[in-house]
């Protein structure tokens, strides 16, 4: 059994969508951002740098439980565990790597600012608005160019696509109308439909208000 300790973001519904595809059993643990449980003691244990996602395995390597955190680590860690979304030819294995990558130093921090200065901010900020909305559409464009004539980001489903997708369903956040950029919208559309991405989008259940 695995436990998940999430919350209703991109990066928690990354980890959730991998658990659907596997089809390992889990619990969900809600970790409200809100109140600031993710500096409850308890949590800290797992994840030191108090961000969800973070999962314990409590069938681990060796049969021993482990502990994890990082979001992209964990899909790492489940494609292994499972033998599934994460290619062994090594080309195609550097591909979903570097994609996944791509997501978690540019693809998901870029796009959070965007979230940040366009709807969180405590006061107007037009130039971290420009500056992220801009970096928000250049990094939307290089996605797009490469879903041209695929059906996946990389040449199968993978860890890469199950990283991107929650940040390209916060499109609007990012002032972002998908009919500016048609490959990333039929990607997102064939997603969008798979039992496993619409059960993970919805982890956790009954969360009000969510980034």
């Amino acid at each position: 059994m695995i436990d998940l300790y999430t919350w209703g973001t991109p990066n928690g519904r990354k980890v959730s969508i991998m658990l659907e595809a596997c089809g390992f059993p889990y619990r969900v643990k809600s970790v409200n951002i809100f109140n600031n449980e993710q500096f409850q003691a308890d949590f800290l244990r797992i994840s030191p740098n108090n961000r969800i996602p973070a999962i314990v395995d409590h069938e681990g390597p060796d049969g021993e439980s482990i502990g994890l955190f990082e979001s992209g680590a964990i899909l790492i860690y489940l494609a292994q565990k499972s033998g599934r979304y994460l290619p062994q030819d090594p080309r195609q294995y550097f591909s979903v790597m570097q994609w996944l990558m791509w997501q978690m130093g540019g693809f998901g921090p870029m796009l959070g600012q965007a979230h940040h200065f366009r709807r969180f901010a405590k006061e107007e900020n037009p130039y971290g608005i420009e500056r992220y909305s801009s970096e928000a559409r250049r990094l939307w464009g290089v996605l797009d160019q490469q879903l041209t004539n695929r059906e996946f980001v990389c040449d199968s489903l993978s860890i890469a696509d199950f990283s991107i997708y929650p940040w390209v369903m916060r499109h609007e956040w990012q002032g972002i109308a998908l009919e500016d950029f048609p490959s990333v919208k039929s990607w997102a559309q064939r997603l969008g439909v798979m039992d496993a991405v619409v059960k993970g989008m919805a982890v956790p259940e009954f969360v009000e208000k969510s980034f």
